[in-house]
């Protein structure tokens, strides 16, 4: 009887031990971002000339299984844009808040901007470029479904994403200079595609 009392409870260990190895190794790990390392530098375009900046990562995470991408998330201050081309500082502050005030992005209402990958493909490598990201992107308290190609290096628990985003601002609320809210701008028209290039970089924890 003890012997079979003993049978049994090995097997119901085994068992367990094989459920959990399996939902871990369903589940893979997650990596989280570096934020000091990691960065994104944006570029918005106008009649004449260009602006652009940096922003702040404030968290960020790439899920990984069997050493591929399969998902992730980020989030942006939104209140920490700079400009890093104009050289006067009373212009570059003029701008700045002109970036942060309800014309453009509005951070006092909304201090982060979000995004959630929701598909990660691997593609033929054209370039630098092994992987199509698809994902919600949430800026003003607006979420747009966004594609983008990206390049994807995943060392155990290190990986790097690098890759260039072009965001509609009129899709969310961005009105400001816009040829799709305002007629007749002339000159004065803004670009409603700005750029992001993101560059991601965990640390070598994983949960």
């Amino acid at each position: 009887m003890k012997i079979t009392k003993y049978f049994f409870a090995v097997l119901a260990l085994l068992a367990f031990t094989t459920t959990q190895l399996a939902a871990q190794s369903k589940a893979g790990k997650t990596l989280n971002a570096d934020t000091q390392k990691s960065s994104l530098v944006w570029t918005g375009k106008k009649i004449g000339g260009e602006h652009t900046g940096n922003i702040s990562l404030s968290s960020g995470t790439l899920q990984v299984e069997k050493n591929k991408l399969v998902g992730g998330a980020f989030e942006i201050e939104m209140n920490s844009i700079t400009n890093t081309d104009l050289t006067d500082a009373d212009y570059n502050a003029k701008l700045v808040g002109h970036l942060k005030s309800d014309d453009f992005f509005g951070v006092e209402k909304h201090p982060k901007a979000t995004f959630k990958i929701t598909k990660a493909t691997p593609i033929a490598k054209a370039g630098e470029n092994n992987y199509q990201i698809t994902g919600d992107l949430t800026i003003k308290g607006k979420t747009e479904n966004i594609t983008f190609p990206a390049a994807v290096k995943i060392n155990g628990n290190a990986a790097e994403a690098v890759a260039k985003i072009v965001v509609d601002r009129s899709k969310f609320d961005v009105r400001y200079g816009s040829p799709s809210f305002f007629a007749d701008l002339g000159d004065k028209a803004i670009d409603n595609e700005f750029i992001i290039d993101l560059k991601l970089i965990t640390s070598a924890s994983a949960k």
